[in-house]
């Protein structure tokens, strides 16, 4: 018999600490730096985000999300025989913010690793998750986007640091005997480099290179548009489905430009767009998981709905997973 995934629970976290774009003016005014809500608000949809405590490591806010995932799923952590984490800002070097976690949850044992797309990684995460779990390699998975990313910040650089926040959302995906995660998209371009990087490493003890983010935004934008345009086209295609068939469009939560243009583009009304970019602002690899945890928490997204989820990020990669929820 056909082995299928189903998404059997979803749960979040967000660190206490909200800091409105009027607290965040107020911070960097402190440092010579002039931005107001209004100028925020007009270019980003973004109203508020969430900071983690300087003790806060991104694996202390997966292990949040992924228990309110197995809560919901009515799993054991003990049960879970793969675990993958969508991150770009992970606890250390090595080991992944997934061993890490995977130890937090008190199991042992089953595959744990780290997947590094930033704002795509939890697209490809549940790409590969659902490829596991097809092949037999799995049958009930945790996957987690979570992001520290106001570590990585240029608080001198209002382009960038009023766009992003900490935070994190999980799955779990659990074997099914019908059809779950309909089709996938996945895709990368390395060209594009430079327009969104974090362009430091460490050698010899030191910090080599800018280990803060830099981004050219005009570039990002217009890329963006177009690739997760044809990314959910092509995911369609091959789950033989069409944009009518599409009940919730949940996209990375970067800017709500980009998000209404995609869903124009597909021919979506507003009101199937699941927006939380306004009070999470843009929390890389965990803006999806976070948004569709509050979708479904909220009774917007209920059993039998299709989702289109899509990605896009530094790399350049991006992409799309279509599932009956």
């Amino acid at each position: 018999m056909k082995k299928y995934s189903r998404i059997t629970g979803t749960g979040s976290y967000l660190p206490p600490r909200r800091v409105t774009n009027a607290d965040l003016a107020t911070e960097l005014a402190a440092k010579g730096v002039e931005t107001s809500d209004q100028w925020i608000v007009e270019r980003t949809g973004i109203r508020a985000r969430h900071f983690a405590a300087a003790d806060a490591s991104t694996s202390d806010l997966g292990v949040q999300a992924a228990r309110q995932a197995l809560e919901a799923a009515g799993v054991r952590a003990e049960e879970i025989d793969l675990i993958i984490v969508a991150t770009s800002t992970p606890d250390m070097i090595f080991p992944s913010a997934a061993c890490i976690l995977q130890h937090k949850l008190g199991i042992a044992g089953c595959p744990a690793f780290d997947v590094q797309a930033v704002c795509s990684g939890f697209v490809y995460a549940l790409t590969i998750a659902d490829s596991m779990i097809k092949t037999g390699a799995a049958s009930k998975a945790l996957v987690i986007g979570a992001e520290v990313f106001s570590r990585i910040l240029d608080f001198n650089d209002r382009t960038t640091c009023v766009l992003f926040g900490d935070g994190a959302g999980a799955v779990v995906l659990e074997a099914s005997d019908t059809p779950g995660i309909l089709a996938s998209d996945l895709h990368a371009d390395g060209k594009h480099v430079g327009i969104l990087c974090v362009p430091g490493t460490v050698a010899g003890g030191k910090v080599l290179g800018d280990p803060l983010l830099k981004m050219d935004g005009q570039a990002v934008f217009k890329l963006a548009v177009g690739v997760l345009e044809e990314a959910a086209r092509a995911t369609l295609a091959k789950a033989g489905k069409t944009e009518a068939d599409i009940d919730w469009l949940i996209p990375h939560q970067a800017n709500i430009r980009i998000m209404q243009g995609t869903a124009k583009k597909l021919k979506l009304p507003l009101d199937k767009l699941v927006v939380t970019v306004d009070e999470h602002g843009n929390t890389s690899a965990a803006s999806i998981p976070l948004a569709l945890d509050a979708a479904v928490r909220s009774g917007k997204i209920k059993k039998g709905d299709t989702l289109m989820l899509e990605g896009v990020g530094g790399g350049f990669t991006w992409g799309a997973v279509l599932l009956d929820f």
